[in-house]
């Protein structure tokens, strides 16, 4: 066997096995006695939102803050909290944002209303356009202002 193949061919496992290494770093598993537990830990690190990164949840979440609270919920979930009791924690220190169904109350209803809202008022101000550019501003002049139209223009060709 040639020693640059051999030697490449080591260099190249190196090299994955430090690619898969650092991949791996960030995440942590967590241990379960049972697997509803498992369950419960994996739905909830699904539905609540990482507050850092916003668009991702906990469990897709590399962020700090979304390990912190992925801690928090597994210390929780072992402690045999009740889903209520998760979900208020986190609602309570992080407020409905932390939540990516937020529930509907007054603090929400823009939230869940407002793009219905708009699209409303932007489907009203578009037909009035269109059904207010087909009539015809009535613009008849009086008996009155026809005579004095007429003077004055006769008076302008008079003057040239």
């Amino acid at each position: 066997m040639n020693i640059s193949f051999l030697s490449g061919r080591i260099l190249s496992s190196i090299l994955l096995f430090f690619i898969i290494a650092s991949s791996q770093a960030t995440i942590v598993a967590f241990k379960f006695d049972d697997a509803d537990k498992e369950a419960r830990f994996k739905q909830f690190s699904e539905e609540l939102r990482c507050l850092v990164c916003q668009n991702q949840s906990l469990a897709d979440s590399n962020a700090e803050l979304a390990m912190d609270l992925r801690r928090v919920l597994y210390k929780m979930i072992q402690d045999n909290a009740t889903d209520d009791e998760i979900i208020s924690f986190m609602v309570d220190r992080y407020g409905d944002f932390v939540l990516y169904k937020p529930p509907i109350k007054p603090t929400t209803w823009l939230l869940w209303f407002g793009p219905f809202i708009l699209a409303a008022i932007g489907l009203i101000i578009l037909l009035r356009m269109i059904f207010n550019t087909g009539k015809q501003i009535d613009n008849k002049l009086t008996a009155e202002e026809q005579k004095k139209l007429d003077t004055l223009l006769k008076n302008e060709k008079e003057e040239n």
